[in-house]
């Protein structure tokens, strides 16, 4: 199996960079069930990276159906270390527009209904989460972005709700009150399982509109979100090729051992069963 140190996990046609070569594609298995699809093994410059569309090829799981244990998973097993994940947000803020890129710093969980853990069934553990996402990331984005001419944001809150539908004019006025700078149905539970499984992980979202908090602008439709992705496509692919050359290498943060001191189930009375599944991703712990 390919051993590959970075992931992008983004839109379907996201892998498509020119000079790509695409070295495998892998149908892949986890104790937690499929992947979204299958996981594209892809060299760029001399580096290797996998790609999984969220949602699938063509966009058919909605955000609250995808298999996030799976997708997390199958990216472990495969060696993954540090995930790049792109997303179409809504904005909740004035300064941040359309087609603007945002580095989320904090997210507030609104889903409802989506597995978050790969443990319980007899093996408990509780993942730190105060940060959500690898600040030593955060520093090799954020100046790549800036020298490739994107207008960025950073240490902006993104709220992640359950959809499908979007936000309510009532709900989109309370997010703002909490100080929250962007929306999207993505970021979670995918941010919490990369967590645990030990993944460095940062999300790179796209402005495609302004929630509908915002009366003298036209309402979100999915004809101006797909027109705006489209346009943002472009920049995510050159800046997905300008940031390989600075990962898969030594990680310095403390994403490698996330989950080191957080097992609190007691060997002698953990459930085999699951431990068996958790050996899959974790074998240094079980």
């Amino acid at each position: 199996m390919e051993k590959v140190k970075v992931a992008v996990i983004g839109g379907s046609g996201i892998y498509e960079i020119e000079g790509a070569q695409i070295i495998n594609e892998l149908s892949l298995d986890t104790p937690w069930g499929k992947p979204s699809d299958s996981i594209v093994i892809a060299k760029i410059d001399e580096a290797l990276v996998a790609f999984l569309p969220r949602h699938g090829k063509g966009h058919f799981i909605l955000p609250h159906e995808v298999n996030s244990r799976a997708n997390i998973a199958a990216l472990k097993m495969i060696g993954v270390e540090e995930i790049l994940a792109f997303s179409a947000v809504g904005s909740l803020k004035d300064e941040i527009k359309p087609l603007d890129f945002i580095l989320p710093y904090q997210v507030i969980d609104r889903t409802k209904n989506r597995p978050s853990t790969f443990f319980g069934d007899g093996v408990a553990a509780h993942v730190a989460f105060a940060d959500p996402f690898c600040a030593r990331l955060h520093e090799l984005i954020i100046p790549v972005a800036k020298a490739n001419g994107l207008k960025l944001h950073t240490k902006e809150t993104v709220i992640c709700m359950e959809g499908p539908a979007f936000s309510t004019r009532a709900e989109s006025h309370m997010y703002r009150s909490w100080g929250a700078g962007i929306i999207n149905m993505s970021t979670l539970p995918e941010a919490k399982l990369a967590k645990e499984a030990e993944i460095c992980y940062s999300i790179i979202c796209m402005s495609t509109d302004y929630d509908c908090w915002k009366e003298d602008e036209e309402h979100v439709t999915v004809e101006m979100l797909i027109s705006n992705l489209n346009k943002n496509a472009d920049n995510a692919k050159n800046l997905i090729k300008s940031l390989l050359p600075y990962m898969g290498k030594e990680r310095t943060c403390g994403c490698k051992d996330a989950i080191k001191s957080s097992i609190l189930t007691a060997p002698q009375k953990q459930n085999p069963g699951q431990k068996k599944k958790l050996k899959k991703i974790f074998p240094d712990y079980f």
